[in-house]
C-alpha cells in the first residue's frame, strides 16, 4: 500500500504536506525491512537540517537505520508518542507512526521527490 497523497524518497521516507508543514515518516516497505522497531532517536526541535542529512535513527530487532531529511528545513515537531510506543511505526507507518514535522522548508525540493507511482516503480526495479 502506497498512499497517493504524499511524496517519497529512495531512502524510503514519505512526506505529506499539511497545514504549511511537512509530516515525515518511513514507508511500509522500510518498516517491514527493519522488523520490530524498538527505539527511535529523535532530532532536536527547531534544528535546521539540509536535504539528505541524517536527522534521526531507528533501531529494531534486526538493525539500526538512519532517517534522512527529505527536504531542507527546520524540525517543527517530533512524534513524542513514539518514545513509549515505537511499535506505532510498525502498526501505522503512514498515520500514527509519523516521525517528524518540518517547517520553513524548500518547496522546490518537494518536486524532486517521487510520487506514489514513481516510488512503486522504484521498489519494483530494486527487487
Amino acid at each position: 500500500m502506497i498512499p497517493k497523497d504524499r511524496k517519497y524518497t529512495q531512502a524510503h521516507e514519505w512526506v505529506k504536506e499539511q497545514d504549511g508543514e511537512l509530516i515525515v515518516g518511513i514507508t511500509e516497505h522500510a518498516q517491514e525491512e527493519l522488523g520490530d522497531i524498538t527505539f527511535i532517536e529523535m532530532p532536536e526541535v527547531d534544528e535546521k537540517y539540509e536535504q539528505g542529512a541524517d536527522c534521526a535513527e531507528i533501531e529494531s530487532v534486526k538493525a539500526a537505520s538512519e532517517i534522512y531529511m527529505p527536504i531542507t528545513g527546520v524540525i517543527s515537531a517530533i512524534n513524542e508518542e513514539l518514545e513509549d510506543e515505537p511499535e506505532k511505526v510498525n502498526n501505522s507507518p503512514f498515520e500514527q507512526g509519523w516521525i517528524i514535522k518540518i517547517k520553513d522548508y524548500d518547496q522546490s525540493q518537494l518536486n524532486e521527490l517521487l510520487d506514489a507511482e514513481g516510488y512503486s516503480k522504484f521498489l519494483e526495479d530494486s527487487q
